[in-house]
C-alpha cells in the first residue's frame, strides 16, 4: 500500500506568517550588526556610524514602506500574487532602487547647497548607502512575504 499525502497539515503560508514589525526589526539590525562590525573591524569610523543610521534606517524604512505595501490591509494585491516571485521581485527592487538613488542624489547636493551643514563625507555616503539598503531589505521582506502568502486559484 503506497504511502498517501497527509493533507491535514498546515499549509506553507501558515506555517510561516509574515509579521511587518519583525521583518522591521530584522531590516534594521542585520546591517547594522555587519556593516557597524566591519566598521570597528576596519577601523572606520565612518562605516559604523552609518551603521546605525543611514544603512540599518533606510533598511527599517524600506522594509516597513515596502511591506506594508504588499500586506495591503491584510489583502494582497491580485498581481503581487500572480506575478512570479523573481519578477515580482525585480520590480519592486527597481522601483525602491530608484527612489532611493534619487533622494540619496537630492539630498547630497540639496543640504549643503540650502543649509548651514558643510558637504561633509556623510552626505557623500548617502548616494550609496540608500540605494544598497534600499535592494537588500526590498528583496528580503519581498521574498520573505512571497514566501507566506498562497497563490490565487485560477
Amino acid at each position: 500500500m503506497p504511502a498517501t499525502k497527509d493533507r491535514t497539515a498546515p499549509s506553507r503560508a501558515a506555517a510561516r506568517p509574515f509579521v511587518l514589525w519583525r521583518e522591521v526589526l530584522t531590516a534594521y539590525a542585520a546591517p547594522a550588526l555587519m556593516a557597524g562590525t566591519a566598521g570597528v573591524v576596519t577601523g572606520q569610523a565612518d562605516l559604523t556610524v552609518a551603521a546605525v543610521t543611514s544603512i540599518a534606517g533606510t533598511s527599517a524604512v524600506v522594509a516597513f514602506l515596502v511591506g506594508a505595501w504588499l500586506r495591503h490591509g491584510g489583502r494582497p494585491r491580485r498581481w503581487t500574487l500572480a506575478l512570479p516571485r523573481l519578477v515580482l521581485t525585480v520590480l519592486l527592487v527597481v522601483a525602491t532602487a530608484g527612489v532611493a538613488a534619487g533622494l540619496g542624489w537630492f539630498v547630497a547636493a540639496w543640504l549643503p547647497a540650502h543649509t548651514t551643514l558643510p558637504a561633509a563625507p556623510w552626505l557623500r555616503r548617502l548616494r550609496v548607502d540608500l540605494p544598497v539598503s534600499a535592494v537588500l531589505a526590498t528583496t528580503i521582506v519581498t521574498l520573505r512575504w512571497r514566501g507566506t502568502v498562497a497563490k490565487p486559484r485560477p
